[in-house]
């Protein structure tokens, strides 16, 4: 896995934290266990860690157990530590008591502000003072969220992309307080766990993964509103198209790829004036009850069937597919390089 060495902004003046060693972290909490979560616990719990769950949902055990079982099968062959153990958690109710003895505490809370930034105060009041807090936002900024915090220098964005137990990617950024050790720490365990990350300049809305896929996200609820493309003629365009090319390739190196031997240069000097064709609609259309009903339907035809736990199933079997050839293939390159 790979991590940028971008810097990101934090301010010059915010109190020195006694950071933990990444080798002493050997319990994180969890603050929150919905599927983002959830995901977070299984990945921790794949990756050797002891994990403590706070939800206040009172079935919240329960789910959480369910998510962990069906991540398993996928992690045992991807993404496993020697000696981890799928019964090293536990849910708790009182706060103080989940993230007692935390090294690292992951906030995977609702896109709620005042609720995150409440939450995010409660945090602070009872972990550590040293303890490095992420948050799974996938939206806010950290400055905004951290505005009723005492110790802002510690809290970071740490945004995974779902489900966590097998999306590599961890975009990382603090807020205007955050001190830049915290943003390494933050890094450098992520990548510690596995992960790739992306160190961002600086906060931006929506990060940048997000800003991409709910550009595609808008453009699509536009065709099927306007009746210019069915749910399943919209997912096919990718699985059959363009996604094909993205697990080695992104967006930019594969526009870089269309100008043939001339490059990206080509590519923007030939094809550039058609950026300014009324292809794309940016703006999200209004969510009818015509709209959401044609996309619930055409949903459920594409589903055929199949539930959520089965279609997550077939989901993470093609993941780990796809990364093991992607890894392959990347390995190949290096070694022909």
């Amino acid at each position: 896995m790979t991590e940028s060495t971008e810097s990101t902004e934090s301010t010059e003046s915010a109190p020195a934290l006694a950071l933990p060693t990444l080798e002493e972290v050997s319990t994180v909490a969890c603050v929150g266990a919905g599927t983002i979560g959830g995901g977070w616990a299984a990945y921790f719990l794949a990756r050797g860690f002891t994990v403590r769950v706070w939800d206040p949902a009172p079935d919240a055990a329960e789910r959480l157990g369910r998510l962990i079982d069906a991540a398993w099968p996928a992690l045992r062959q991807l993404d496993m530590v020697a000696g981890a153990s799928r019964d090293a958690w536990s849910v708790h109710a009182d706060l103080a008591e989940a993230v007692d003895g935390a090294g690292f505490v992951q906030e995977s809370a609702p896109e709620d502000l005042a609720m995150k930034r409440r939450l995010l105060a409660d945090v602070d009041a009872v972990t550590a003072p040293d303890v490095v807090v992420g948050s799974s936002t996938s939206g806010y900024g950290m400055t905004e969220m951290a505005a009723e915090v005492s110790r802002p220098e510690r809290f970071v964005v740490g945004h995974p992309f779902n489900p966590p137990y097998l999306i590599p990617l961890v975009e990382v950024v603090g807020g205007e307080s955050t001190a830049a050790e915290a943003v390494d720490w933050a890094a450098a365990f992520y990548t510690r766990l596995g992960k790739s990350v992306i160190r961002m300049d600086q906060e931006v809305p929506g990060f940048i993964a997000n800003r991409l896929q709910e550009a595609l996200w808008r453009e699509a609820l536009h065709m099927v509103d306007n009746g210019e493309a069915t749910v399943e003629q919209i997912d096919r365009s990718i699985t059959e198209g363009p996604g094909l090319r993205w697990p080695m390739q992104g967006p930019m190196l594969t526009f870089h790829l269309a100008g043939g031997e001339g490059g990206m240069a080509h590519m923007l000097d030939h094809f550039g004036p058609s950026l300014q064709s009324p292809w794309t609609r940016l703006d999200a259309p209004e969510l009818t009850p015509r709209l959401r009903d044609a996309v619930v339907a055409g949903s459920d035809r594409a589903a055929d069937g199949r539930g959520v736990a089965e279609l997550i199933a077939e989901r993470d079997a093609g993941i780990v597919a796809i990364r093991r050839l992607s890894e392959a293939a990347r390995a190949g390159v290096e070694v022909g390089r």
